[in-house]
């Protein structure tokens, strides 16, 4: 530390260049920040402790393949399954088909299946009494300007009614409320319908269930129960492939994108460029200060004092920048997350996110830093003050 003013003094004594390398550096840690929220925010989906005690049973081809609506009974019998619901995509839209939202064709007990939404007695009595009725989660209804009692028309951008036409009108008879937060941004997002009016109106069900949902009497039993379940479509047209609810919708993003890879192709991309472009800066900066570096060595530093010199200004170039950018991003994804109206449910830039930051900081500063670091230890400096 008792160099640290010379450090310092070195690493800004090009403001204007230490200035923009510092700003790219503070853009690709801002960009690390929020990335790995998005990374995190996946990872951790489905992983409440209600979700644990839920499985999902989807088609093994693919998850736009359905499945026979007889398949319930069979699974309600299954040694290990306390409650079995099913569900369908909807695919609805409100007014433009950019304005998706969460819509889902249900069972009336799908509610019973999630302990997380809370939905009043008489809005749910309201729920199962009316055919065309439909339960709104509270931020989708403030998004929209959605109350109790509207009749509201939306597009379904895959199903068309008997008619021909995708659009269809609903009766809004309740408010859906999530008790954990952390689940929120999914389920105050959510557009619940009767799955028997689904089924009836439109031509291209015909009994037809997207997924089924089960809720297990014993989590520890729950790989067994999932085996049992699969073995019942065995060999069959529509064979099963049943998961946690957490791998369900893991598998199920990956089919739509692999974001853990396209998380690390951005960043792969983006400290390469780092790499580059700061190593630039550092070899520039000891090339200039040659002469400046034999007469340190002149007056009695070391050739390892000068090596670590020159390695503790690329660091400290690093970390400076890093900290800010990950700082930034900690005070930018809370902001994104509110923004969204729930949509996106970012956790925050954590202890492990900040770690990852530090050593990614000393690592990529150690390896800029190395070449001239050498190259200034080996300077002799007769050479070195003439110029050669």
């Amino acid at each position: 530390m008792k160099y640290f003013h010379l450090i310092w003094a070195a690493l800004f004594r090009r403001k204007t260049r230490t200035i923009l390398t510092l700003v790219s550096i503070i853009a690709a840690f801002l960009l690390f920040g929020m990335l790995d929220a998005v990374r995190t925010s996946f990872n951790q989906a489905g992983q409440s402790a209600n979700g644990a005690q839920r499985l999902q049973t989807g088609s093994k081809l693919s998850f736009i393949q359905t499945l026979p609506q007889s398949l319930e009974a069979q699974i309600q019998q299954v040694p290990g399954v306390k409650m079995v619901t099913y569900a369908n995509w909807f695919g609805g839209a409100y007014q433009d088909p950019h304005n998706q939202v969460f819509s889902f064709a249900v069972e009336p007990n799908y509610i019973d299946l999630y302990p997380e939404i809370d939905v009043s007695a008489a809005e749910r009595k309201a729920f199962d009494d009316t055919r065309t009725g439909i339960l709104v989660g509270e931020k989708l209804a403030k998004r929209f300007n959605w109350k109790v009692g509207d009749k509201i028309p939306l597009q379904s951008t895959i199903f068309p009614n008997r008619q021909g036409s995708k659009n269809w009108t609903f009766d809004v008879v309740g408010i859906l409320h999530s008790k954990d937060k952390k689940a929120g941004g999914f389920f105050d997002q959510m557009l619940l319908l009767h799955w028997k009016y689904f089924d009836e109106t439109t031509p291209f069900n015909r009994g037809q269930v997207g997924w089924y949902v089960t809720r297990v009497t014993d989590v520890n039993q729950a790989d067994r129960v999932a085996k049992a379940i699969d073995a019942l479509s065995a060999n069959s047209d529509h064979e099963t492939r049943t998961q946690t609810e957490q791998a369900a919708t893991a598998n199920w993003m990956k089919q739509l994108a692999d974001i853990g890879l396209i998380v690390g192709s951005i960043m792969g991309a983006v400290f390469f460029t780092l790499l580059l472009l700061s190593g630039n800066t550092m070899m520039q900066a000891v090339r200039e200060r040659t002469s400046e570096l034999a007469v340190l060595k002149t007056i009695g530093f070391s050739n390892r004092s000068v090596l670590g010199i020159v390695l503790a200004e690329s660091v400290l170039l690093l970390v400076l920048g890093g900290v800010i950018g990950l700082g930034f991003a900690a005070l930018i994804v809370p902001a994104v997350s509110a923004g969204s109206g729930g949509m996106l449910n970012l956790p925050s830039v954590g202890a492990n996110s900040w770690i990852l930051g530090l050593v990614l900081m000393i690592a990529i500063g150690l390896l800029v830093g190395a070449l001239p670091a050498l190259r200034a230890m080996r300077l002799n400096i007769v050479d070195a003050l003439a110029g050669r």
